[in-house]
């Protein structure tokens, strides 16, 4: 029977009311992780677009030379996360190249220390993290990734996840370049190099399970991005503490440099080995106290575990061989900043000869 226009007010009311009541439970049952860095980092969509826009006219030969042999999209990466005013061009080289739609996240845990957290992979439960053009979906694959975990391996902190910087630098660009972009963050504290890899075993098989449950590509589909600053060297603004080993003037910039280099051609670019992979480990990380540093590099555990994660990742899926393509480095104090001022930016930290940071980024196909 056909209703009359009585009925069809009544039942267009009450779907209107159960619309209104499930947009309402939406918005309660989403739980957004903030900000904890607005003046170094680009939070709003016009900051990011004009940050974008002076990187392509301020430092476009950079850019260019960083970008100049990508021919296929990064399965894994090595992204710094510094302030973009002195990351500058570092973001696009490494992150343009970022195809996958669900993008896991290696952070740094800078905070494990004053909560005393450790041995541990952590994990949050927020649906989405503030991102500059919208929220950012975080990826339903982060539930079963947990679940193909060893109870012990892992913890769930949004009280970490909440103030660590780490993750949340890149996320801007990121959704520049694909605006439905998903994550999953999983902060790093301090842990052995045995720890790593025990647990990286076990991450690497519950990522390839749910890529498998869901045919996904890995490097089109899903990746994985790790961060990290490189050196924090210099003698002033350091907590009381004198990280520069070579000194602090001309000579010893250029020796730290050096160091650097080495650090990264012997250990991140071509192909990753568990042995190079333990390598880096044992130029940053003190042999005598695992939570201390060697060479002053704070993803001193993101970057093993991530390796090592992605390393057992190739062999459960049988794929090719990674290889670590140099992207490029630079320093806090080689170039001059990004202007940002105008931008309601800034900077967190001085950048001089005694106290400055190093950025490098590598991409693996």
């Amino acid at each position: 029977m056909k209703p009359n226009l009585f009925t069809f007010y009544i039942i267009s009311a009450c779907l209107t009311f159960v619309g209104c009541n499930n947009h309402k439970d939406n918005l309660q049952s989403m739980r957004v992780r903030g900000l904890v860095d607005t003046v170094g980092f680009a939070h709003l969509g016009w900051q990011v677009d004009s940050v974008m826009s002076r990187i392509n006219h301020l430092q476009a030969v950079a850019l260019k030379n960083a970008t100049k042999s990508i021919d296929e999209p990064w399965r894994v990466a090595i992204c710094p996360h510094d302030d973009h005013t002195y990351v500058g061009w570092h973001y696009p080289a490494l992150l343009g190249n970022m195809k996958a739609k669900t993008v896991i996240i290696f952070g740094v845990a800078h905070k494990a220390r004053v909560l005393n957290i450790t041995d541990q992979i952590v994990f949050d439960t927020y649906t989405h993290w503030h991102g500059p053009y919208s929220n950012i979906k975080v990826s339903s694959l982060r539930e079963e990734i947990i679940k193909g975990l060893p109870k012990g391996s892992f913890l769930i902190s949004d009280t970490l996840q909440k103030v660590e910087h780490s993750v949340e630098g890149m996320l801007p660009f990121l959704q520049y370049f694909n605006r439905d972009v998903e994550i999953i963050s999983i902060l790093v504290p301090f842990m052995t190099f045995d720890k790593m890899n025990e647990i990286a075993k076990p991450l690497a098989e519950a990522i390839a399970k749910a890529m498998k449950n869901h045919n996904l590509v890995w490097g089109k589909d899903i990746a994985l991005l790790i961060t990290t600053d490189a050196v924090h060297y210099g003698d002033e603004d350091w907590g009381g503490k004198n990280m520069a080993p070579f000194g602090v003037d001309s000579i010893g910039y250029k020796k730290a440099i050096a160091h650097e280099h080495g650090i990264i051609d012997s250990c991140l670019i071509g192909e990753p080995t568990f042995a190079r992979i333990k390598l880096f480990a044992d130029n940053t990380v003190l042999s005598t106290n695992y939570r201390e540093y060697k060479w002053t590099w704070c993803g001193r555990y993101s970057i093993p575990l991530g390796l090592l994660t992605s390393l057992n990742l190739q062999k459960q899926l049988k794929a090719d061989p990674l290889e670590g393509q140099f992207v490029g480095y630079s320093t806090s104090i080689d170039h001059k900043p990004l202007p940002v001022s105008d931008l309601r930016m800034g900077t967190t930290a001085i950048a001089k000869l005694t106290h400055w940071v190093g950025y490098a980024s590598v991409g693996y196909r």
